[in-house]
């Protein structure tokens, strides 16, 4: 798993992208697609055509890092190819990177924190 900051959000690409791409192709399809800065310290995700493969890139404050990842069997869970993204929980990018339909996850209300009478 990616070890993130506390606060780092996480930004999936819909539609599918060429993943000959490597640092600075990914940081420009962020800026293009997923209108965000890619120095921002957020994640970004993009899955190539066939859907067995991922890139990730992510600033960590001192450089650029690039995850990839192909499934030997099966696809990964995506979103209806759209323009644009989403944001996925850090819950629901363990699911996905482990090739779980992520989709059918839902995160449960925030609680309210207890208070002393």
């Amino acid at each position: 798993m990616i070890g993130m900051r506390p606060g780092t959000k996480v930004f999936l690409a819909c539609q599918p992208i060429d993943l000959r791409n490597g640092f600075d192709g990914l940081s420009a399809k962020v800026q293009a697609v997923l209108r965000q800065d890619p120095f921002s310290g957020h994640l970004f995700v993009f899955r190539g055509k066939r859907g067995d493969y991922f890139k990730a890139i992510y600033w960590d404050g001192s450089g650029m890092c690039l995850f990839a990842k192909r499934l030997e069997k099966g696809k990964f869970v995506w979103p209806p190819l759209v323009d644009g993204g989403l944001m996925l929980t850090p819950a629901q990018l363990a699911l996905l990177i482990e090739g779980i339909d992520w989709r059918r996850t839902v995160a449960p209300e925030p609680t309210a924190a207890p208070s002393l009478i």
